[in-house]
């Protein structure tokens, strides 16, 4: 089963989250837990734990359709250690936030080596972050999502995440996310079918897909391998609708939250139905 949703708004408390996913026809969804653009915030009061469960329950969301997101201030490949320390605790609350919440997994850029140390060391200390951040915690999985390549941004390529995970010590507890805008400013050409079929076999023998938990599905503003992350709405980009009729009706895809971060919320709704429609 395809599970369709939207980074839908937490204005208000993070409870309201799956009422706000309910009015536009979503079945997964994704929120943020505390201000993105912030390091700290008041802890989870247990009046908004509670009320978020019952939401759940109510409009029928269980913790595999549903992706929290992490802070995009958090670098966990941080070259210096002051601000990756900061960054590792940032991801640890963020990780506790979900285990309150009862949340099963979290998605995150992985992070950025700001010229200041190689790639492979920045994926070997991104991958000690997340080990760090797990012996600490229990029962969420840190969903490594991919990136477009921006500046100094890693996790890029199929190989980079795989990097990561073979950093992982627990590798039950580790997984990734593909953002279909990132993936094609990244390079991977696959608007057509036969690209399709040649790029997700690629990241099948790379990284597996029994590590996929999650999607973002959006179309691109850029061109192919600009690395630049400008997210479009789906058929109005440079993908073009074609990859996600692949994605609809190809099972490999079932079981995980799959949800849009296209610029315009008022459409979102009509977007998810563009999705369904699509399934043969």
């Amino acid at each position: 089963m395809k599970y369709i949703g939207a980074h839908v708004s937490a204005a208000g408390g993070v409870e309201n989250s799956p009422e706000n996913a309910h009015h536009i026809g979503a079945t997964a969804f994704a929120v943020f837990t505390k201000n993105q653009r912030q390091w700290t915030a008041k802890p989870l009061t247990q009046q908004s734990i509670d009320a978020f469960k019952a939401n759940c329950k109510k409009y029928g969301y269980e913790p595999h359709q549903i992706l929290p997101h992490d802070s995009y201030l958090i670098n966990l490949g941080h070259p210096e250690t002051a601000a990756l320390q900061k960054s590792r605790n940032a991801f640890l609350d963020e990780l506790q936030r979900c285990e309150q919440l009862g949340l099963d997994r979290l998605n995150f850029h992985p992070g950025s080596h700001l010229k200041k140390i190689t790639e492979d060391e920045c994926l070997a200390t991104i991958a000690e972050s997340i080990n760090w951040a797990l012996e600490k915690t229990s029962g969420v999985t840190a969903v490594i999502e991919n990136t477009a390549g921006q500046g100094t941004n890693l996790g890029f390529s199929f190989y980079q995440l795989k990097k990561i995970i073979d950093g992982v010590r627990d590798k039950s507890r580790v997984g990734v996310c593909i953002d279909t805008c990132h993936a094609y400013s990244a390079g991977y050409d696959y608007k057509t079918k036969a690209g399709f079929e040649r790029v997700f076999q690629e990241f099948d023998e790379v990284v597996g897909f029994n590590f996929l938990k999650g999607m973002h599905l959006n179309d691109s503003k850029k061109e192919l391998g600009s690395r630049v992350d400008r997210h479009e709405s789906l058929g109005r980009g440079t993908i073009g609708l074609e990859l996600f009729e692949c994605i609809m009706n190809d099972s490999r895809f079932d079981g995980i939250p799959m949800v849009l971060e296209t610029p315009n919320s008022n459409i979102w709704a009509d977007e998810i139905k563009l999705l369904k429609a699509l399934q043969k």
